[in-house]
């Protein structure tokens, strides 16, 4: 019995996606910190497929040693899928940064997810059918105003992403390695990053967006591809596959 791992599944697009991949007869183990909200969507599942196998994890991968203990938990079960989805934004001019808030997003958007990666990829870069699927941004690719830190942590998805997936192809790797990129989606995502207690009606603050069910039809197109990148285009709005984007030096091609 193979699993997909979705971190982040509470809500918003790793919610969607869960649904997405039992549609598809997955048996998926989602991780988030809210229970409640896991044990939700898991009876949701189950109105889906009944037969499909859904465990739920509760963790904070903001911090270090839950993200170690979470793979530890993850020994026990033959994965096939990792989606690196847990993550939050941050909107302020450098200077008013909230500082602890800054270091978590730095733990969740970076550290949690290189470990993971990492680690997924020891174990099962050999393993035929694997893929690992991390969820950067439209940000980690173009700077916006506003949000410098929260782009810079997903420049670094996005570039070790990238660079992880065509390191693997250079060994001749089974496991494929892929980097999602939404632009604006209806999610949670304006409210943590606003510090806000206030629902957000998106019609009113975004002049273009994504909900999050499409977002997870992105994914799955971008699952059943051969690309490494599946980016929206923040002027059209419309979906993308595409090769590597940042440029990527093969030590070995240098030197001849």
């Amino acid at each position: 019995m193979k699993y997909t791992v979705i971190t982040g599944a509470s809500s918003g697009i790793g919610y969607k996606t869960a649904l997405a991949f039992a549609e598809r007869g997955k048996n998926l183990i989602l991780v988030a910190r809210r229970k409640e909200n896991l044990e939700e969507i898991k009876e949701e599942i189950s109105q889906i497929n009944g037969e499909l196998d859904v465990v739920v994890l509760t963790a904070d991968l903001s911090i270090t040693e839950n993200v170690y203990h979470l793979y530890e938990k993850l020994g026990q079960y033959q994965l096939e899928t990792f989606i690196n989805n847990a993550g939050f934004g941050n909107f302020d001019p450098v200077a008013d940064q909230d500082l602890p808030k800054i270091e978590k997003m730095l733990h969740l958007n970076n550290e949690a997810l290189t470990i993971l990666s990492t680690l997924f990829a020891r174990d099962y870069a050999d393993t035929e059918g694997t893929q690992l699927i991390n969820i950067s941004s439209g940000g980690g690719y173009s700077i916006v105003e506003g949000a410098v830190t929260y782009c810079a942590t997903k420049f670094f998805v996005s570039a070790f992403t990238e660079g992880l997936a065509q390191e693997l192809a250079g060994k001749g790797a089974a496991m494929k390695v892929k980097v999602l990129a939404p632009a604006a989606t209806e999610t949670e995502f304006l409210k943590r990053s606003t510090d806000t207690d206030e629902d957000i009606d998106y019609n009113d603050v975004v002049p273009k967006f994504h909900t999050a069910e499409e977002m997870a039809q992105f994914m799955l197109e971008l699952y059943d591809s051969n690309k490494v990148v599946g980016i929206v285009d923040g002027r059209t709005y419309e979906f993308q596959l595409r090769d590597p984007i940042f440029p990527y030096v093969s030590l070995s091609r240098s030197n001849d």
